[in-house]
């Protein structure tokens, strides 16, 4: 197995367990919004205000480049992916065609929103009249594809980074023991 990405709600703890689960298996670690910036200069944030489609853009084209550069080199990756990847047809086509095993991190509205609250500023999408129950509906349904989706599903509600990343390990480890 080649690259496992982390997928998820905002918040759900994708990149500091990704960091741990990583350092856990002997891979590479990259923030797939990160790298984003990176590529591009600007923050998703920003780019997601220039429009949805062309955060969208940058966020196919990095996991393409992102599965190239893995294909090439020798160490495999563990990607923390962004909450809104599910709602991109382009990346969710890309990880089935490099056959990337994601893992979704589940966690509850509440919690995810408590998170949020915390950062502080709200992420665009979050900025209407409601921003509580638009952030629940969306988490709601994002929850649901997300289960559909990913490979394997791991609660992430109370639990710290390192006990998520040796949860994801010793799973992926038995779903491989019996291949």
């Amino acid at each position: 197995m080649r690259c496992i990405v982390l997928v998820g709600p905002k918040h759900s703890g994708k990149t500091s367990a990704g960091r741990e689960l990583a350092s856990l298996s002997g891979r590479s670690f990259v923030d797939l919004d990160e790298y984003i910036a990176a590529q591009s200069g600007k923050s998703p944030r920003e780019l997601y205000t220039e429009g949805p489609e062309i955060f969208q853009q940058a966020e196919a084209a990095a996991l393409e480049a992102l599965f190239a550069h893995e294909a090439a080199g020798p160490s495999p990756l563990v990607i923390a992916a962004g909450g809104g990847l599910v709602d991109n047809p382009g990346a969710l086509a890309l990880l089935e065609k490099n056959s990337a095993f994601s893992v979704f991190l589940d966690l509850s509205p509440k919690a995810a929103w408590q998170r949020i609250v915390r950062e502080g500023e709200l992420p665009p999408f979050l900025k209407t009249g409601s921003p509580e129950e638009t952030h629940r509906l969306l988490h709601e349904r994002r929850a649901l594809a997300y289960r559909d989706f990913a490979s394997l599903s791991v609660t992430a509600e109370g639990k710290s980074p390192g006990e998520i990343a040796r949860e994801i390990l010793q799973k992926i480890n038995s779903i491989m023991e019996k291949k």
